[in-house]
C-alpha cells in the first residue's frame, strides 16, 4: 500500500525516526483540503506509544479537512549538522502516514495538552493557566501511525 523509500542507503532506523519525533517540536501536517487541493499546516506535536498528538482550535481548514478525510501525512525534520570541513548540512527527516481522529474525551485531551506543553516549558503554573484559559476552545487530535520512513540526507 505504501511505497518503499527510493534511496534506501539514506534510510534511518525506526528507532531514529521515533527519537526525531520525540525530540523535534514541529512538523507539517498535510491533508486533503478544499476542492482536493493539498493543505499543509506547520504544527507542533507530542509523540507517545506509536501515536502523534496535536492541538489547535476547534474550527478551521484543518478541522474541516480531517472531518472529510482522516488520511494524513506528517513530516518532521531536524536542524541538521555540519561535518567538520564540509559546507553542506546533514539533515534527518521522518515522514509519517496514518489516520487521524479527534480526541473526544475532555480529560484525556487536557492530559495530552499538558504533555505537549511540557515539551516547551517546565513552568507548571504557566501550563495550568493556559489550560484553564484555553481548554474549552482547544481540540486535540491523535494520529495513529500506519507507515513511517526516515532518512539522513547530505544537502550537497
Amino acid at each position: 500500500m505504501f511505497r518503499d523509500m527510493r534511496r534506501q542507503k539514506q534510510a534511518i532506523s525506526a528507532e531514529d525516526c521515533i527519537e526525531l519525533l520525540k525530540n523535534e517540536t514541529r512538523g507539517v501536517l498535510s491533508m486533503i483540503g478544499d476542492d482536493g487541493y493539498p493543505y499543509g499546516v506547520p504544527i507542533n506535536h507530542y509523540y507517545e506509544n506509536g501515536k502523534l498528538y496535536f492541538h489547535g482550535g476547534k474550527i478551521g481548514h484543518r478541522v474541516d479537512a480531517v472531518k472529510k478525510c482522516d488520511k494524513v501525512c506528517y513530516t518532521v525534520f531536524d536542524k541538521g549538522y555540519l561535518k567538520e570541513g564540509d559546507w553542506a548540512l546533514n539533515v534527518k527527516s521522518v515522514i509519517v502516514f496514518g489516520r487521524i481522529r479527534i480526541v473526544e474525551d475532555f480529560d484525556e485531551a487536557i492530559e495530552l495538552c499538558r504533555k505537549l506543553s511540557c515539551k516547551f516549558t517546565d513552568d507548571e503554573s504557566y501550563i495550568n493557566e493556559e489550560i484553564e484559559k484555553c481548554a474549552k476552545a482547544t481540540l486535540v487530535m491523535e494520529l495513529d501511525i500506519e507507515h513511517m520512513t526516515g532518512k539522513l540526507v547530505n544537502e550537497k
